[in-house]
Parts: C-alpha cells; sequence; structure tokens
C-alpha cells in the first residue's frame, strides 16, 4: 500500500450526539447540527447553510457512522482522528461517548489519539458570552493523575497514534494551565512508570501580541512540539493585527467601535479572502521539525457566532488543494515519523471548517487530500 507524503491527524469534533448538558442549556435534542441547519446567507455570496451529503444529520453514538467515517478518512489519506477530549477536573468529562465507545468495541480499526481541550464553556457561541456553562479547573497532581490513568486506556491501545515511539497528546490551551512544566513532567514520570517509553506533547500556540515569536514562547518551552491550529495563522500576520484596508472595511460595513451602534440589517461577520490566506500561509514557521504544521479546511463560524463571526470566503476545492501543497512540500525535508500535518477539521461543521461530503463540494476536499497524499495512487486510479 502507498504510503501518504504526511503524516495527516485530522481534527475530530464529537459534539454530535444529544447529551443532558445540552439539552438543558440550549433545548432538547440540541448537537452541532442545531446551529447548522439555521445557519443562513450574511451577505451576498455567503453560502449558508452548509448541509451534509453521504453522511447525513449523523448520531455519533451510531458505531456504522464512525465505521462509514473512518473507512473515507482511510482512503483519503489521512493517518489518524484526533479527537477532542474534554476533561474539567475533579474527573468530570463531557461529550465523551464517541471515544469511549470507540475505545471499548476495538471498532473502528483506525488510528486515533487525544486532544484535550482545557477551555471553559461559555455561551458566547449563542450570544451569551458572559455564561459559563463547565468551568476549567486545575484542581492538583492528584486530578493530574486522575486524568493520566484514564488516558493510559487510550495510550496502550495499539491504534494509537504515536511519534518515536511515544502517544501524541494535544494541548489546546498551555498558556492556561498553573504550570505547563510541572504538568508536562508529571505526566512524562507517570508515562515512565506505566512503561511506555515516554509522551509526545503538542502544544497548540495562543501567543498572539505583536512582535512575540508564537512559536517559541516560554509557556510552550516543555512541549515536544508546537503548532497553531486556527484562524491566527493569518490574522494576526496579515489580518487584524496588520490592519484591514478601506476597500475591506467597508465590505463588511466595519466601523470599528461604533459597530455596536448599527442596526442589526447592518451588521456584517468579519471576511477574509481565502486565496490570501493560503498565499501567505506558514510565512512565520520556524525550519525545524519540533514547529507541526496545520491546515485549515476553511472558516466560517457564522452558524454559532452570527455577526461576531469570521469569513473565509472564496474558498475552494483548488485552493483547498494549493494549501495542502504548499505544507506538503515544506514537510519533504523532514524525517518521515516529523512529516505531521493537523487537520482542522474532519468535521467542525459549525465553524465552517469539515473536509466530510456536503452538498457544497460533494468528496471533493477528500479528493484533494488524497491527491496530495496519494499522488501515485491517485493517478493509477485515473488510468
Amino acid at each position: 500500500m502507498t504510503e501518504p507524503l504526511a503524516r495527516v491527524l485530522a481534527l475530530y469534533l464529537p459534539q454530535f450526539h444529544p447529551i443532558p448538558e445540552n439539552d438543558a442549556w440550549w433545548g432538547p435534542g440540541f448537537t452541532e447540527w442545531t446551529n447548522v441547519a439555521k445557519a443562513r446567507p450574511m451577505f451576498r455570496g455567503h453560502h449558508q447553510p452548509r448541509l451534509p451529503a453521504d453522511l447525513g444529520f449523523y448520531d455519533l453514538r451510531a458505531p456504522e457512522v464512525r465505521e462509514h467515517q473512518a473507512q473515507l478518512a482511510r482512503a483519503a489519506g489521512i493517518e489518524s482522528f484526533c479527537y477532542w477530549h474534554y476533561w474539567f477536573g475533579d474527573g468530570r468529562r463531557i461529550l465523551e461517548r464517541p471515544f469511549d465507545e470507540v475505545l471499548a468495541s476495538g471498532a473502528p480499526d483506525f488510528p486515533f489519539c487525544l486532544a484535550w481541550a482545557n477551555q471553559t464553556w461559555t455561551g458566547i457561541w449563542h450570544g451569551a458570552p458572559n455564561a459559563t456553562l463547565i468551568e476549567q479547573s486545575y484542581p492538583g497532581r492528584a486530578d493530574e493523575e486522575a486524568h493520566f490513568r484514564w488516558a493510559l486506556k487510550a495510550f496502550e491501545d495499539p491504534r494509537y497514534t504515536r511519534v518515536d515511539g511515544k502517544p501524541l497528546f494535544v494541548i489546546f490551551r498551555p498558556n492556561d494551565l498553573p504550570s505547563s512544566a510541572a504538568m508536562l513532567d508529571h505526566w512524562r514520570e507517570l508515562a515512565l512508570k506505566a512503561g511506555l517509553p515516554g509522551l509526545y506533547f503538542v502544544a497548540i500556540s495562543h501567543v498572539h501580541a505583536r512582535g512575540v515569536d508564537r512559536y517559541r514562547d516560554k509557556i510552550l518551552e516543555p512541549f515536544d512540539a508546537v503548532t497553531i491550529c486556527g484562524p491566527q495563522d493569518y490574522l494576526e500576520t496579515h489580518g487584524w493585527a496588520a490592519g484591514r484596508s478601506l476597500s475591506r472595511r467597508l465590505a463588511e460595513l466595519n466601523v470599528g467601535r461604533l459597530n455596536r451602534f448599527k442596526p442589526p440589517s447592518l451588521r456584517r461577520p468579519t471576511r477574509i479572502d481565502f486565496a490570501d490566506v493560503v498565499a501567505h500561509a506558514f510565512e512565520d514557521l520556524p525550519d525545524d521539525p519540533r514547529f507541526l504544521l496545520s491546515v485549515l479546511a476553511g472558516w466560517d463560524n457564522t452558524p454559532r457566532s452570527g455577526e461576531r463571526g469570521l469569513v473565509y470566503e472564496g474558498m475552494t476545492v483548488e485552493l483547498f488543494k494549493a494549501y495542502l501543497e504548499k505544507a506538503v512540500n515544506l514537510l519533504k525535508a523532514r524525517p518521515p515519523e516529523h512529516r505531521i500535518l493537523f487537520l482542522k477539521s474532519w468535521n467542525e461543521w459549525a465553524e465552517g471548517n469539515h473536509v466530510e461530503p456536503d452538498a457544497q463540494y460533494g468528496h471533493g476536499l477528500l479528493d484533494a487530500l488524497r491527491e496530495v497524499l496519494l499522488p501515485s495512487a491517485s493517478r493509477a486510479g485515473a488510468t
């Protein structure tokens, strides 16, 4: 079997099944599909709602859905699903059922890893930014050990994604940890005691101050690797931080601090040209295997955030493919084990970054992945 040109780890959202907490906050039966289905265009040419194709409005409690997802990902050259994992402290978890069932059942037979979304849940996506739904807490070493003991069941699974033999574990907000060095040292010690060769920790950088190296900030030093997984890859270098042009402000009807006085009919989300995003991607990426690449499959979080959202407009399959090619070319000089590329995301439908088949692109984004990651297989299939 042909080996993909990069190790693509696709971030995977489990919020596609009802849970009691979401029922209480947003109404019975709420899932991510609720936001997706109610979305509407907010400016001329704005493609909303974005509706699923092959898999429909699926429920992740169904094993056959998870199996179908794995089949699609494998055919596209994706190595692994990186499941968002929620541990709020004192053993409290949420949205845990899909991954727990994958772990317990042994199916699908497809690699996986974990990304700890260590962030307080608020109502910001739904117009209530000051409402705290679940607070992320860090009770101390006993809770760190309990968290590790739970994660160890995953680390020991033969499907778990590894780098140099070490299970890979992503932390979403390293800057929120009381001490990233202390927590990582503790888990590394526990891993060695459990018979593992160690752990490969990946930090998602949220260092956005102008003039600060967002890859080499002190808070990131204890990690084995660093990546950037969000629209900040563009915004902080060429977007908001660099100042928006008059033409862009007019397109957004953006008048700075006076925005709050605009009537709702004149409110617009921030709009960024996706072609410009692709053109400037990775410009400040250090040339070192420690710094991992991340590619966005578009961005449009208006289903969650309305006029407070951000839209990468002009997204096309061709631009997405060019984005992937740019990333893969940068990885060629690295050792195969370290040609890691995060894909954001497999199924973040309400953020507008997904590669699952939809009504607009069909299988186009998956085909682009396959053509870039498995070029010889793609050519053979075309003959």
